[in-house]
């Protein structure tokens, strides 16, 4: 029995899963069977943790592989020069086999750390050993609305070590992770946008630099890794122009989708160009679709001349979970399964999640489709990675992170950064009255809503492992008021097609204050399926507005989403008072929202979304232009090119404080740029200068760069943690250039009455260019407008 329920229950949240096919013969099904009794019979009891190169075995000690004094690249060459050839093909999948004869152990490239280690992936296990769970942090969507790069790192940090503690525990049977998901949340309606860092680029790109440095042992401003050994393994996901997962028929394997050269240069690559050459990630995992007609794991332009020759990526490519298969089944690309394996070798990938190269590589060799140098490639970049993790250095207790142990996962340090981070993201988006912070004298108060007392299945997300101690929203409210009265509202949970709202209004007559925690859960988005509209399901809004009219004082909303939904009604309705936006939260989220609530800690969080109104369903998800095109009345999309209505905009938050900003110095405001040739393009019978950033080298990029210092003064009265946002925008506004654009981003504590100052180093080259219709970065001559908050400040560049 419990080889079908692992084949059927054993979840995906990197790629499909579906019954063995009919094309399976019986061996292989056989094979797999016992080949997952040997993993159960194995991981029953903890075990040391798996390694290479034993030096109390003499033999296995002459090996140049294992010689530490060798270069990585020597080590990797000797390791494939060794293997038969189906020693090589058994390597290519993600449950890589062991190698007896050369003391190479079985590796699982496949673990997941999204928001913390977990055990969604199959080479993390938290059973049967000394480590039982990990530090669930919040959801990347409401970690990002901290808008502070610091605290991603030391999110990241922490994963980095509670995956070697759980290594060295023998918990593990590998140390790659298939994180973070960078995609731009480009439609609001994206199942998995919950797991990105929002919908601009930069904070994407400086997400993915944080994130990748963290989890790998470098230092947050990078270039510190010793030997480019590595704590463990990033992975950006998911290359490239991948946000539609499952839309009214049209799903992500055979999706193909049409992006413009000049929407890829400035949008969807971005973030995926500062992973590899800023944070210099060691993976990458290509997408199931098709962009502009080629699968992207077939991609050569996308995997080795832009990534590898362009980047200079050093690392390994995976596919995505089924991505190899779906090239010949559902994007037609290729003709038969050999062909399929041969494009996606010769584009550049190393490593399938899937057994696709199990049953077709060695046909694809034999039928001579695929080079034995493709292959040798391939291994030599994942033994490569296998080499920097210090998996073919002898004993792990014995190295440099040998030390980290049970008692480094779910520390009260760890936790208490994921309660951190939960408080720095979690959004005010109302606050009529000044109702919140509720006051701690507070006699009784309702918890009402499916999302008020609700398990890790929500407050997680998705990709969780299993958190350390897990506080619900009820929870939390406990320590704070003397009598918490609890009504779920819905019977049957966020979906509330049976709310119980007579019952609900009779709780909330009787208490000082109502908080209803409301929102989604991963029964309307998720990976594998996206939303159809942007407004709360079933009755909530009936319940919402029903018990706000019947309670003695204005309410408060608590939202528990990943994408925005369109609550237009309470943001207009004076009896919802207050309305809180806490993405999912992890673990601690329930005590981060009481301690807002009220007023021990104040909020600072802003939207890494923009929140638009319900009718932006008109707009086909399958279309992929950022750019508005009055002509035809296409809106845009991000607060970059969007024009039309928003219910909250990008960015914006609000807290017990109010803040205010001052410039208080700008320098190189004046840029004179007399270097490489001057191109001119005629638009609207107006003559339009500009240089191409290509021609200009680096040390002129470098020294074109303007020096920000900005005061931010604290007018409330409580300390407060602010992200302070920097935006360039041309003030002659041009058809194709972004509305606004991001150029900065910083979070700084200020104290009650205080004044702070935050600096920012803005580079022309990178954030005042854009990218012309060809795709390529252009800078034009005219003037601009630095801008955070109210407050503006000219730019000039002439040529």
């Amino acid at each position: 029995m419990w080889f079908g329920f692992w084949f059927w229950s054993n979840p995906t949240q990197s790629g499909p899963r579906t019954p063995l096919t009919t094309t399976t013969t019986f061996i292989s099904f056989l094979f797999l069977l016992l080949t997952r009794y040997y993993q159960l019979v194995q991981s029953e009891s903890p075990t040391q943790p798996p390694y290479s190169c034993d030096i109390s075995n003499p033999h296995k000690k002459s090996y140049s592989f294992c010689n530490l004094n060798l270069p990585i690249s020597e080590r990797a060459k000797d390791i494939v020069s060794r293997l038969t050839l189906d020693e090589k093909l058994s390597q290519l999948v993600n449950s890589a086999p062991a190698i007896p004869r050369l003391g190479i152990p079985s590796y699982q490239w496949w673990s997941e750390a999204l928001h913390g280690v977990a055990d969604a992936g199959k080479g993390i296990r938290l059973y049967g050993g000394s480590i039982k769970g990990a530090t669930s942090f919040p959801q990347v969507i409401l970690t990002a609305a901290s808008f502070d790069s610091k605290l991603w790192y030391q999110i990241s940090q922490v994963i980095g070590t509670e995956a070697r503690g759980i290594y060295n525990a023998g918990q593990a049977q590998g140390m790659t992770f298939w994180a973070p998901n960078i995609n731009i949340f480009r439609d609001p309606r994206w199942g998995r946008g919950q797991e990105t860092a929002g919908e601009d680029p930069l904070v994407n790109a400086k997400y993915a630099v944080s994130y990748v440095r963290g989890l790998q042992g470098d230092s947050f401003e990078g270039g510190k890794l010793i030997g480019d050994r590595l704590k463990a393994s990033a992975c950006c996901k998911h290359f490239t122009a991948y946000d539609l997962d499952d839309w009214k028929g049209t799903d992500r394997f055979g999706f193909d989708a049409k992006v413009t050269l000049q929407d890829l240069a400035d949008t969807y690559q971005p973030p995926f160009h500062s992973c590899v050459q800023q944070g210099r990630s060691s993976g990458i995992m290509c997408a199931y679709n098709s962009v502009n007609g080629v699968p992207n794991c077939a991609d050569y332009n996308l995997l080795t001349n832009t990534a590898r020759k362009n980047w200079n990526f050093n690392g390994y490519i995976t596919s995505d979970c089924g991505a190899v298969d779906i090239i010949k089944t559902r994007h037609g690309y290729a003709k038969t399964p050999e062909d399929a394996i041969a494009d996606v070798l010769q584009a550049g990938m190393d490593v399938e999640c899937g057994d696709y190269f199990t049953n077709h590589s060695k046909s694809a060799v034999l039928q001579k489709k695929v080079p034995i140098s493709h292959i040798d490639r391939a291994l030599h970049n994942l033994f490569s990675i296998r080499i920097r993790l210090g998996l073919f250095d002898g004993n792990p207790t014995k190295l440099k992170y040998g030390s980290i142990g049970p008692n480094q996962v779910c520390s009260k340090q760890n936790l208490n950064l994921a309660l951190e981070a939960a408080r720095s993201g979690i959004v005010l988006l109302k606050n009529n009255a000044k109702i919140l912070p509720l006051p701690k004298s507070t006699n009784s108060i309702a918890i009402i809503g499916p999302n008020a007392n609700s398990s890790s299945k929500v407050v997680l997300g998705n990709y969780f492992g299993r958190p350390c101690n897990l506080v619900t929203i009820k929870q939390g409210f406990e320590s704070y008021a003397k009598n918490i009265v609890y009504h779920y509202g819905c019977s049957d949970g966020t979906k509330c097609l049976n709310a119980e709202i007579e019952q609900a209004v009779e709780v909330a007559k009787k208490v000082d204050y109502v908080v209803l925690v409301m929102g989604l859960d991963q029964s309307q988005e998720r990976e594998s399926h996206d939303r159809d509209d942007l407004e709360l399901p079933g009755k909530q809004q009936e319940l919402i507005e029903s018990v706000a009219k019947a309670s003695k004082r204005p309410v408060i909303l608590v939202l528990l989403c990943g994408g925005p939904v369109d609550i237009s009604f309470a943001k207009f309705d004076d009896k919802i008072g207050g309305i809180l936006w806490a993405g999912y939260p992890g673990e601690l989220g329930g005590l981060a929202l009481a301690q807002i609530v009220f007023g021990d800690y104040n909020p600072g969080g802003r939207l890494p979304v923009t929140w638009y109104t319900k009718d932006y369903i008109k707009i086909p998800m399958t279309d992929m232009r950022m750019r508005a095109d009055p002509s035809s009345g296409y809106p845009g999309r991000t607060y970059r090119f969007y024009t039309g209505p928003k219910v909250y905009e990008f960015g914006y938050g609000l807290s017990y404080s109010k803040y205010s900003y001052n410039f208080i110095s700008v320098k190189n405001n004046n840029l004179h740029i007399n270097q490489s040739t001057t191109h001119s393009i005629l638009e609207n019978s107006e003559t339009i200068r500009y240089k191409l950033v290509s021609e200009l080298g680096e040390e002129t990029c470098k020294a074109m760069s303007v020096s920000v210092s900005l005061g931010v003064t604290n007018n409330g009265n409580l300390v407060g943690k602010h992200p302070v946002l920097l935006f360039v925008k041309h003030k002659k506004g041009r058809n194709g250039n972004p509305v606004k654009q991001l150029v900065g981003f910083e979070s700084v504590t200020v104290e009650a009455g205080q004044r702070g100052k935050v600096g920012f180093e803005v580079n022309v080259c990178d954030l005042v260019s854009r990218a012309n219709e060809s795709g390529v970065k252009v800078i034009e001559e005219g003037d601009y407008l630095l801008s955070v908050g109210e407050e503006n400040y000219s730019i000039n560049v002439t040529l």
